[in-house]
C-alpha cells in the first residue's frame, strides 16, 4: 500500500472575526479615556442647561472648580476664598473666567464665587454645564 502525502492546503479565505474583535476592543479604549481626557483636571458632575452653548474655547482662559465638598480650585491649585479674590485680581477684566460648579455643591460656594468676580468687575464668565 503506497503512502501519499497530502497536497499543502491552500489559504484562500481570511478570518476577520479576530481582527474585528480587537479593533473594537481599541476603539472602547479610546474613546473612554478621551472622555476622561475632555472632561478636565478636577472631577467635578456638572449640572444639566437645555440652552448650553459651545462658544470658542481658543482664547486663553482661567477656571475655577468648585466640588461636591465645598473645595475650591484656581485652575489645578486648590484655594480659599481670600486667595481665590487674590489670584483674579491679578489677572486681566478682559480674560475669560470659566466656573464648573458641581451640581451637588452648596449654592452658597457658587454665590460666594460670583461675588468674587462681580466685585473685581470680571464680566468674560461661562458656567459650564451639560448639553
Amino acid at each position: 500500500m503506497a503512502k501519499f502525502k497530502k497536497a499543502p492546503k491552500r489559504f484562500e479565505d481570511i478570518n476577520v472575526i479576530p481582527f474585528i474583535d480587537i479593533m473594537l476592543v481599541l476603539l472602547v479604549m479610546v474613546l473612554t479615556t478621551a472622555t476622561f481626557i475632555k472632561q478636565g483636571v478636577i472631577p467635578v458632575d456638572l449640572p444639566e442647561a437645555k440652552k448650553a452653548s459651545k462658544e470658542d474655547q481658543n482664547k486663553k482662559e482661567v477656571t475655577i472648580y468648585v466640588n461636591a465638598k465645598g473645595e475650591m480650585f484656581f485652575d489645578k491649585d486648590k484655594v480659599d476664598l481670600k486667595i481665590l479674590k487674590d489670584k483674579l485680581s491679578g489677572i486681566s477684566k478682559d480674560q475669560t473666567v470659566v466656573l464648573r460648579s458641581d451640581k451637588e455643591s452648596r449654592f452658597q460656594d457658587f454665590v460666594s464665587v460670583m461675588d468674587i468676580l462681580k466685585d473685581l468687575k470680571h464680566e468674560q464668565l461661562y458656567i459650564v454645564t451639560k448639553e
